[in-house]
């Protein structure tokens, strides 16, 4: 069975972002898609800053990376980047960690004004780590994805329609190479 990791950097579970990744896990589960989620503030922040390549939570997290055909990479964008633990998990990855992988990246931010860090931040940090195949960069803002909580504290998202047309194009993308 084809597998998809979602690594996601968002430091908070209120953050907008998840509102893009649950809805992508959404749709390629209906699609019978394998899918691993890495919550990079799930792991031990220890490992992360003191780059602890052999932690159990670490190596764990490499080989849903290693095992999977695809990867979406899913951040927010702090000052004109993707995020500080998303980095620090990169770093832990091997050399050659996203080589033979389609990547789709997903950025939200709080301005348009940042609209090509994934070109000139994320991606060339990747193609150093062996990614070639890209899917269409997702890029959007926090206006896009209305954020409430319920009763119980739970958030709930509601997606722009522009936004949710760009992000079923990925899934198309990812969908067709996972079964070419």
């Amino acid at each position: 069975m084809s597998k998809v990791v979602i690594l996601t950097g968002s430091p908070s579970a209120s953050s907008r972002l998840n509102g893009l990744t649950q809805y992508l896990h959404g749709k390629l589960s209906e699609a019978n898609i394998d899918i691993e989620v890495i919550q990079v503030i799930d792991l031990p922040p220890e490992d992360l800053v003191y780059a602890n390549f052999g932690s159990s939570s670490i190596v764990a997290a490499n080989e849903k990376i290693a095992t999977a055909q695809a990867v979406i990479i899913a951040s927010p964008v702090y000052k004109a980047s993707f995020t500080g633990v998303l980095k620090s998990y990169i770093d832990l990855l091997p050399q050659k960690g996203f080589e033979g992988k389609l990547i789709a990246p997903i950025f939200i931010a709080g301005t348009m004004a940042h609209l090509l860090s994934i070109d000139y931040s994320l991606k060339p940090v990747l193609a150093s780590m062996g990614a070639r195949h890209f899917t269409k960069n997702v890029y959007t803002t926090d206006q896009a994805v209305t954020r409430t909580q319920n009763e119980q504290g739970e958030y709930q998202f509601s997606i722009e329609e522009e936004v949710v047309s760009r992000l079923d194009e990925t899934i198309e993308e990812l969908i067709a190479y996972l079964n070419k």
